[in-house]
């Protein structure tokens, strides 16, 4: 993994390239084992940017709500 900004799709992407080449059998051992570290520090990263992105959109669907529960009561 590059110390440069990583953005959820392109991990994906990588994801993808690691689990089609582990698939493939034909790393040596050594390699599978080190694509396969790699791996899962890309999914780790994957996992924590899609909780994050749940919570988000939990605490902004709650505000929402909120919001139009109090414009529905100014109506009336």
């Amino acid at each position: 993994m590059s110390e440069k900004k990583m953005t959820f799709e392109t991990s994906m992407v990588q994801l993808e390239e690691i689990v089609a080449q582990l698939e493939s059998g034909d790393l040596p051992v050594e390699q599978s084992i080190q694509r396969f570290e790699e791996g899962l520090k890309l999914l780790s990263y994957c996992s924590e940017v899609l909780q994050k992105a749940e919570q988000k959109v939990t605490v902004l669907t709650k505000q929402s709500d909120k919001s139009l529960s109090s414009s529905e009561k100014e109506d009336v």
